[in-house]
């Protein structure tokens, strides 16, 4: 299948956050798929740590506005844009004062205020997901980095399965060495639920607070390929994508000299 529209679900980009690992892959990976002619868009959060006028970031009005319900509250859901120079790529920022720092601080709220990270995750999946349907831009290859994000393939399969936007989509999940200090709340089953998705695409993590393997293993049941980012992944992590028979390309050293490499990898799913 030719390919034409990636949309990157970042949880870290530099130069908006400091050069770890992740956060310059997340930046040079959307660049090279760009430059290689493919139309990419990009999502990450708004964190507290993020110097707007610095960045020089601005609220897009026209996709402001509506709430994400999650666990039965409504939480407004906030659209921040910028404009990565020289090469004139978009970055998307999701933003919401209960998950997100309006000020800005010494840490993540990932780190911070670890409790909320699972309702933060729901939040940022769903605001981006949303938001690409109100772009009207309908992606064929779905990018997921960081444990943020490891709800999107669920919620691409499930809750987003009959939504024309998402219907064909190929759902990429990224294998990073970044990890939560705290496991996602053990709720997480309740909180899913809330949402309509069908039970037994979740079942298991009933009354379960998942951590770093159990968020991957939730994301690899409903991806469609893996792609290993950073040189050190662990290898019980290593051992689940075996055991998945899911497409996978190993670790790249060089992402900006292997965007056809990646390229053709997004086309053999």
């Amino acid at each position: 299948m030719e390919v034409n529209k990636v949309l990157f679900i970042s949880q870290e980009i530099s130069p908006y956050l400091p050069e770890t690992p992740m956060a310059v892959m997340s930046r040079e990976l959307p660049q090279a798929v760009q430059e290689s002619g493919l139309e990419v868009r990009t999502f990450m959060p708004k964190y507290g740590f993020i110097n707007e006028r610095r960045n020089q970031l601005h609220e897009v009005i026209r996709l402001s506005g509506m709430n994400i319900s999650i666990d039965d509250t409504d939480h407004p859901l906030i659209i921040k844009v910028a404009t990565l120079q020289p090469v004139r790529m978009q970055v998307y920022f999701i933003f919401n004062e209960d998950y997100f720092h309006k000020s800005i601080c010494k840490e993540l709220e990932t780190v911070s205020s670890p409790t909320d990270n699972d309702e933060r995750s729901i939040f940022f999946v769903r605001g981006t997901l949303e938001t690409v349907k109100k772009l009207r831009w309908v992606p064929e290859v779905i990018h997921c980095t960081g444990l943020i994000s490891a709800l999107a393939p669920l919620y691409i399969k499930d809750f987003y399965a009959d939504d024309p936007s998402y219907q064909e989509a190929k759902v990429v999940f990224t294998l990073t060495d970044d990890d939560f200090s705290e496991p996602f709340d053990a709720r997480l089953f309740e909180k899913l639920k809330f949402d309509g998705m069908n039970e037994e695409n979740f079942a298991w993590v009933k009354d379960q607070s998942l951590n770093k393997v159990g968020l991957t293993k939730l994301a690899l049941q409903h991806c469609d390929g893996v792609v290993q980012a950073t040189e050190h992944v662990s290898e019980e992590i290593l051992a689940l994508v075996k055991e998945s028979g899911l497409p996978f390309l190993p670790y790249q050293s060089d992402v900006m000299k292997n965007a056809d490499a990646m390229k053709a990898f997004y086309e053999s799913l």
